[in-house]
Parts: structure tokens; C-alpha cells; sequence
């Protein structure tokens, strides 16, 4: 095989490679939700509850309570990473987590008596 030959064997599989990243990124969604917490712990929390199979990455930001995720909907839905903040005791701007987990929160962490929430 001479080498211009090999050369756009290489440039072909790169056009392609470029091609698919392309298309991988087009499938990542970026939304931004209202978690409701107070502290270092609770951003941990919640980070570590959202970044599972499916989620790029998770940023909780505790000033204002906002939390910026990247994920792959064909992956995950929106809906299953609300559910996962809900069940470690976060309440997000429509809904509520349960009652017994919230409780189980460190005293710090309970954001419901601030009048955050």
C-alpha cells in the first residue's frame, strides 16, 4: 500500500471520528434546577446523588442554590436525577422530598427552618 494511500485511509478514519464526537455532543443536555440546601455538605450530597450512569457532570452551586447538570437524555431523563436529589432529603423549587429522609439530614443541613424553602 503506498503511502498517499495510507494517508487517506488516516484522513478518512479521523473525518469520521470528528464526525461521531460531533453527534455524541449534540445528545448531552445542560438544565439548570433549584436545589434547596445550605452547605459543603449538602453540595456533596447532591452532587454525588445526581452523578451516576448517564450524567456528564453536576455542579450545585450553594449561593444560589442552583444545580447546572450535564447528561444524556437517552441515558437518563431529567426526571430520574429530580428523583434522585429527592431521596437524599432535597427539596427542589416544585417539589418536595420526603419528610423522614429530610430529617435524617445533619442539623446544618436542614434547610427548611432558614426560610430558604
Amino acid at each position: 500500500m503506498g503511502k498517499k494511500v495510507f494517508k487517506y485511509i488516516i484522513l478518512g478514519f479521523l473525518c469520521n471520528l470528528l464526525i461521531y464526537k460531533g453527534l455524541d455532543a449534540q445528545s448531552i443536555q445542560t438544565d439548570t434546577l433549584k436545589v434547596y440546601g445550605n452547605c459543603g455538605m449538602c453540595k456533596a450530597r447532591i452532587e454525588k446523588a445526581v452523578i451516576r450512569k448517564g450524567v456528564i457532570s453536576a455542579k450545585w452551586n450553594p449561593e444560589n442554590q442552583l444545580l447546572i447538570v450535564k447528561y444524556k437524555p437517552k441515558v437518563v431523563s431529567r426526571a430520574e436525577i429530580e428523583q434522585r436529589i429527592l431521596q437524599v432529603g432535597h427539596d427542589l423549587e416544585n417539589q418536595k422530598a420526603p419528610d423522614e429522609i429530610y430529617e435524617k439530614l445533619h442539623n446544618c443541613c436542614r434547610y427548611r427552618k432558614t426560610g430558604n424553602n
